[in-house]
This record gives C-alpha cells, sequence and structure tokens, in this order.
C-alpha cells in the first residue's frame, strides 16, 4: 500500500462525463442520467484498501442523509482487477450487496475515467454542483485507520450543505489521503 494524497482538481471543472457498467445490475450508467437534481458526488474506491474500508460505513451514511436533497452519489473501482482481483467486478458486486451500497458501483476497467478525473487514491472524493461544475474535491473528514479520530464525514458533510444552502464553494478543502489507484 502506498500512502498517496489526491491530486488538484481546479473548482469549476466539468466532470467528465462517462458510461461505466454498475456491477450490481450489469445496467450500463451514463453520468448525464444520473446526475443529481442539485448535485453529484463521485467516489473512486475500491474493496481492499484499508482506507476505503475505514470510511464504507460513513460513505453509505452520508449517500442516505442526502440523496433525499437531490444529491446523486456513484461509487467507481478504477484498480487493475488482473493485479488485484479482491477489486474485480464480481466482488464489487459482493461488497455493495453487503454493505447495501444506496448508489451504484461503477468498474472503471480501461482507467479512463479515473484518468479523466486525474483520481489518485481510494477514496479519492469529488462534489459537482447541478451543472456538474466541481465545487469539492477533499478528504471526507480527518479520519485515519489507526490515528484514533472517529469518522464523521464532517468535511464532506459541509461541502454538501455549502451545496445545498447557498451554492458557495468552501475554501479549506483538504485533500483526500488513501491507497494509490493501482494502475494497469
Amino acid at each position: 500500500m502506498a500512502l498517496t494524497e489526491s491530486n488538484n482538481f481546479q473548482i469549476g471543472t466539468l466532470a467528465p462525463n462517462f458510461e461505466l457498467i454498475n456491477t450490481v445490475d450489469n445496467q450500463l450508467v451514463k453520468l448525464s442520467d444520473i446526475k443529481g437534481e442539485k448535485g453529484t458526488a463521485i467516489f473512486f474506491i475500491c474493496n481492499h484498501c484499508p482506507f476505503v474500508i475505514h470510511v464504507n460505513d460513513e460513505l453509505v451514511k452520508v449517500a442516505n442523509d442526502y440523496k433525499s436533497n437531490g444529491i446523486s452519489f456513484i461509487a467507481i473501482s478504477s484498480n487493475d482487477a488482473d493485479k488485484y482481483p479482491q477489486d474485480g467486478p464480481e466482488f464489487m458486486k459482493k461488497v455493495a450487496e453487503k454493505l447495501n451500497y444506496p448508489f451504484p458501483y461503477l468498474y472503471d476497467k480501461t482507467q479512463e475515467v479515473a484518468k479523466a478525473y486525474d483520481a489518485a487514491c481510494t477514496p479519492d472524493l469529488y462534489l459537482f454542483d447541478s451543472e456538474l461544475k466541481s465545487v469539492y474535491h477533499g478528504q471526507l473528514d480527518d479520519s485515519r485507520p489507526g490515528n484514533g479520530k472517529t469518522v464523521t464525514g464532517k468535511d464532506f458533510r459541509n461541502a454538501l450543505d455549502a451545496l445545498l444552502t447557498d451554492n458557495s464553494v468552501l475554501q479549506l478543502q483538504k485533500p483526500s489521503i488513501g491507497c494509490n489507484i493501482k494502475w494497469k
């Protein structure tokens, strides 16, 4: 595991469109079809990363807490499943079902979507407004495996609240930290 920080993603950048297979139901998902009325959250995650495992329950809680407010949530795994089979589609489906993901869990086999977003780590979290312009790219909160801090989702929840109340961009956006995406 290589500890990696998320790359800079310029606020105001339009979300790159994509079409990926949802591993839960094998349906093709297009960003343009499932974007939220008020905003869209995109999580680059995977099954085996201890940083993702550490925050998985909170990602589910955040999505459940905000999806009724017009926010769409999407999870994407871009890891090389040849080298990391536990991150492949059949295991993604099992994890999504076990944890009751309230969002599609998409597989980016070619890694083109991760590259388009300049995603670097898992988890790597993005939030876009109703026009799919970036308003937040940063950490869920200050908790990390082993640091003793409770997982609250505070930073991402603050970004969601700012988007829903006045569309202001949070000035403080700490990068996410996690395992590097497993590139081919």
